[in-house]
């Protein structure tokens, strides 16, 4: 079974920030997404909570049902100390930044095939992990292929 993880932005459409397109396309995604094979890294839900009550203005209450919600819908991938040292070694190795490094080697940590974000480089893969961007097209085959099932 293909597993994929979600970067930050991907939950930040679906939450409304910025772009109401982006928001129907990743509203569409995660509906389609199976939830059994769907994860979600907690640095991606940390970040979110940063998001929704910085850039979209939210309570931090509002901003913390939000993320709960998430974390609720999808397995989670914990931040464990070699996932932190992964991404060190991801972060100097590659010139990306901590935090994004952080998200892609928990991606790789729980084995997931691709990891779909608009930050990172799309196509850039790292220890199993392909970083797609959903919002681009065509589509990754993996991820087309998990959406039409």
């Amino acid at each position: 079974m293909v597993t994929v993880a979600l970067d930050t932005n991907v939950l930040a459409y679906a939450e409304g920030v910025n772009d109401p397109e982006k928001k129907a396309v990743a509203l569409a995604l995660l509906d389609k997404l199976p939830p059994e094979s769907t994860m979600i890294p907690v640095q991606s839900l940390g970040e979110l909570f940063n998001v929704l009550v910085r850039k979209a203005g939210r309570t931090k209450t509002r901003a913390q049902q939000a993320v709960l919600t998430w974390g609720d819908a999808f397995p989670l991938i914990e931040t464990s100390p070699d996932v932190v040292l992964m991404a060190m070694d991801l972060a100097a190795d590659h010139r990306l930044g901590v935090w994004d490094s952080v998200i892609l080697a928990a991606a790789a940590d729980a084995r997931c095939r691709l990891l779909l974000s608009e930050d990172l480089q799309d196509g850039f893969t790292w220890s199993g992990v392909t970083v797609t961007n959903p919002f681009s097209s065509p589509r990754h085959p993996l991820l087309a292929a998990m959406l039409r099932q």
